[in-house]
């Protein structure tokens, strides 16, 4: 709280502005008795009095102050010493110092800093609130794509290779997989592909080993090569539990992989003694073997025996009356199941009935029966459909008439082994009364009265 100090005064110790001698020389004054002299010396008294009057009421506001100023808070820096602030002082006011400016005079509001500094050049700040990309020059912007992770790579690549199966198309594979990311994993899309054909077809097989040429060079290197094969030899043991023939297809592999120069040729000498699984060794025995029976050929191209749609027209049609004559000796229907099965060509399965009723007309004594007791087995589990079986027969219909040049009695053979096929329900009753058959309309002799006989 802050005390006031009243001061009192009485009447008795106010100065009266005239004393006694004041008011006789006034009253003279007043009457016009003063002497120039006198006059001035009165003037001056008056200016000496007024003066002792302001010099006594500043001692005492002074001591007034210095009273209040040591009641007054501590953080009050403006009342210390009773000075009054000075706006815009820039001094310190802690004591502190040599009381000199602060900052030594460099900075402030719109300097850059003191005169004659050099500021070095800082790279911009990405993180920076106010960075601005387009003013820093060209920008280039690139496409990252995260490397695939080890654990999703079978479930990126199976689709991949599933999906080539249906198609074929090496180049799209290409486009595929420098779409992804595979890191230093990239060696093993060869083990997968590889693994997957094992449980395939023949035809998958092939064209696994075309995808193997197609990629060494451009999405692949021999190493990544060798280094693929090197794992499915590990993983052997493992892959026969499915495919018994693994290492006996493994080697087919190497030689064909060797042959289209996507392995290098020392691959098989790296392993000559080193070998401890006995699957490993027959796998690589076999490359070897198929290596040193085809090494004047620059590449094994019927290691896999090119099944399904690759092979030409004209091998088909020999593979299949090939499979006609060994059934007609042998008679096992399994076995020329089998065969027609890794021919993978069920949409030429109508030249299989073609060649069959074709030998039913060239040949004699009991073909007939056995070539309808094959067609009646292969359309009882489905292996001929209904659709090729009409359009076999149909072919023969067709050309009958040019088949009767060679076989003259080609239309009595036809109808009766279409009849024998319908009683054995292997061909439709409209598929038999579309059978063509030559009328022979023949007169008698002389004699006989004209008369015609059926």
């Amino acid at each position: 709280m802050r005390e006031f100090v009243i001061w009192v005064l009485s009447f008795d110790d106010v100065d009266h502005p005239y004393g006694d001698e004041d008011e006789a020389a006034l009253e003279a004054e007043v009457n016009g008795n003063w002497t120039p002299q006198e006059k001035a010396l009165h003037e001056a008294r008056l200016k000496a009095k007024a003066k002792r009057r302001v010099r006594k009421s500043s001692s005492r506001s002074e001591s007034l102050s210095e009273s209040l100023s040591g009641e007054l808070a501590d953080g009050d820096s403006y009342s210390s010493k009773g000075k009054v602030p000075v706006p815009n002082d820039r001094k310190s006011r802690t004591g502190k110092g040599r009381g000199l400016p602060k900052k030594g005079g460099a900075g402030g509001k719109g300097v850059w800093g003191a005169a004659g500094m050099v500021y070095e050049v800082e790279e911009p700040d990405v993180k920076d609130p106010n960075y601005d990309e387009v003013a820093q020059g060209d920008t280039v912007y690139a496409t990252v794509v995260p490397e695939v992770d080890e654990r999703e790579l079978e479930k990126t690549v199976n689709p991949i290779v599933r999906e080539y199966f249906e198609h074929g198309d090496t180049k799209e594979v290409q486009m595929l997989l420098k779409e992804l990311n595979l890191g230093h994993h990239k060696y093993e899309f060869s083990s997968l592909a590889v693994s997957l054909s094992l449980e395939g077809k023949a035809s998958h097989r092939e064209l696994t080993s075309r995808l193997l040429r197609d990629l060494v060079g451009k999405v692949l290197s021999e190493s990544d090569m060798a280094r693929a094969f090197d794992k499915i030899l590990k993983e052997l043991p493992d892959l026969m539990l499915d495919t018994p023939e693994a290492p006996q297809m493994l080697g087919q592999f190497i030689a064909r992989a060797i042959a289209d120069h996507a392995l290098p040729m020392a691959f098989l000498d790296r392993y000559k003694g080193k070998v401890d699984c006995d699957h490993a060794r027959a796998a690589l025995d076999r490359a070897a073997v198929l290596l040193s029976m085809k090494r004047e050929m620059v590449r094994l191209d019927n290691v896999w025996g090119v099944g399904g749609g690759l092979r030409p027209v004209k091998h088909l049609v020999k593979e299949m009356n090939f499979l006609l004559k060994e059934y007609l000796v042998s008679g096992e229907v399994k076995e020329a199941e089998r065969c027609l099965r890794d021919l993978e060509v069920p949409h030429f399965h109508h030249e299989l009935v073609y060649e069959a009723v074709v030998m039913v007309l060239e040949s004699k004594g009991d073909t007939a029966v056995k070539m309808c007791k094959l067609l009646q087995a292969f359309w009882k589990i489905g292996l001929i459909t209904v659709d090729q079986m009409n359009r076999g027969f149909q072919r023969v219909y067709d050309e009958l008439p040019e088949i009767n040049l060679d076989v003259p009695h080609a239309h009595s053979i036809m109808e009766s082994f279409t009849d024998l096929c319908y009683q054995e329900s292997v061909i439709t009753k409209q598929l038999r009364d579309s059978c063509p058959s030559r009328g022979r309309k023949r007169f008698v002799s002389e004699g006989d009265g004209g008369l015609i006989k059926n």
